[in-house]
């Protein structure tokens, strides 16, 4: 294999991408940069066309060491790192500092050459990316124990985007971004949206799920992808589902599984600690992306026309809470809350001690009443209204 090659076309895809995305800086690029070369591996998961491949440019371009890079969708190149020795990695990697293997779940035995390659070739940095988290952290969790930081790239936070244009232009594209969501493609190409979000589901997200060899039933995929997009925000009943789609309550939590890993979904659990009527074990489901979302049920109709407003306020809050959590490496627990009397909450963090609850209201003059029942069993946790006028502040802090 020509590896010079590669790391040739390597340098001129950079032009291309610096040409759209530099500008838009990622928050974990500078984490990342700090935790260089301690003799750990750097692992990033997130779903395609999230920037895997703009950080790693942007990374090397900004650290100006030699790299090799190497794409493991290229069948030669997960030829190259299968089953290999350490003398045939050294010699392939050679005088290169900087080693970035990118959709590394693809190759058999990742973890081990990748453990090979931290072992034995020590001045060398490594950084693998992968779209699926189910695939790759099987197959490096134990080789690489002790041995890797993670990271978790999404689409782009109201963070960045703050950062790049401003808080009025932000403020000016809420209703947009509600629609649309915030994958990097999206946001570059105003114009394209509905055909970049609907390529991006039929040709990425069910490609990589339907990827999976003991996936024998994708039409149920697609369906069980639909349903949970109309329930949005919503308890999920595993019970429910399984008669909708008449598949066994088995299949369909390892579907929902497999949906969460492959980061299209993500649940929250419920918080149960002191109420004797609490909901102790349902989970509310959200979408990683507003936009994706609205592509599943093929719905990019104006907000103030929807039916469905509410819904995508809450997702849009929580996910795009969930991103500035994980681009500032902030470590919080994150629940939400319901009794059997249908008393709720949206949304709950615990950290250092502290709890803190909020509710969102699309009303921009409504405050929100949490329940006494709620107060009385969390003594001391503090309250907030997330509305259009605040809601920066609760992305941002």
């Amino acid at each position: 294999m020509d590896y010079n090659r590669r790391i040739y076309t390597f340098a001129n895809v950079k032009k291309i991408f610096f040409k759209y995305y530099v500008m838009i800086k990622r928050y974990l690029l500078n984490k990342i940069e700090g935790l260089l070369f301690q003799n750990k591996s750097i692992i990033i998961f997130g779903p395609r066309q999230v920037g895997k491949t703009t950080l790693l440019n942007l990374l090397s371009n900004k650290l100006e060491k030699k790299t090799l890079y190497l794409n493991c969708d290229e069948p030669d190149v997960r030829k190259g790192l299968t089953e290999k020795t350490s003398i045939e990695l050294k010699q392939l990697i050679g005088d290169n500092k900087i080693v970035m293997i990118d959709e590394a779940q693809r190759v058999k035995n990742i973890g081990l050459t990748l453990k090979l390659i931290i072992d034995q070739i020590r001045d060398v940095q490594l950084i693998a990316t992968g779209s699926s988290a189910f695939e790759l952290a099987n197959k490096i969790n134990e080789p690489l124990t002790g041995r890797k930081f993670e990271f978790l790239l999404l689409p782009f936070s109201i963070q960045e985007l703050i950062a790049h244009s401003g808080v009025f232009e932000e403020k000016r594209l809420i209703k947009h971004r509600l629609i649309y969501g915030l994958y990097p493609d999206v946001v570059n190409q105003n114009g394209n949206e509905n055909i970049i979000l609907n390529n991006l589901v039929d040709s990425y997200l069910f490609k990589d799920i339907f990827s999976f060899q003991d996936i024998r039933k994708p039409d149920i995929i697609e369906k069980l992808l639909e349903a949970l997009a109309l329930q949005i925000c919503s308890e999920v009943s595993i019970n429910e589902l399984s008669q909708m789609l008449q598949v066994d309550r088995l299949t369909i939590k390892r579907y929902i599984e497999l949906l969460e890993k492959t980061f299209i979904i993500f649940r929250l659990p419920s918080l149960s600690r002191n109420v004797r009527n609490e909901i102790r074990k349902n989970k509310k489901i959200y979408f990683y992306d507003n936009g994706v979302r609205n592509a599943i049920i093929s719905n990019f109709t104006n907000f103030d026309l929807r039916t469905d407003k509410g819904m995508l306020w809450e997702n849009f809050l929580v996910s795009e809470r969930i991103k500035y959590l994980n681009y500032n490496l902030f470590y919080r627990k994150k629940f939400f809350w319901r009794t059997q009397q249908q008393q709720e909450v949206d949304y709950v963090e615990e950290y250092d001690g502290n709890m803190f609850a909020y509710e969102f209201k699309l009303n921009q003059k409504k405050t929100a009443k949490f329940p006494k029942t709620f107060l009385n069993a969390y003594p001391g946790i503090q309250t907030k209204t997330i509305t259009f006028d605040n809601y920066l502040e609760f992305l941002t802090e």
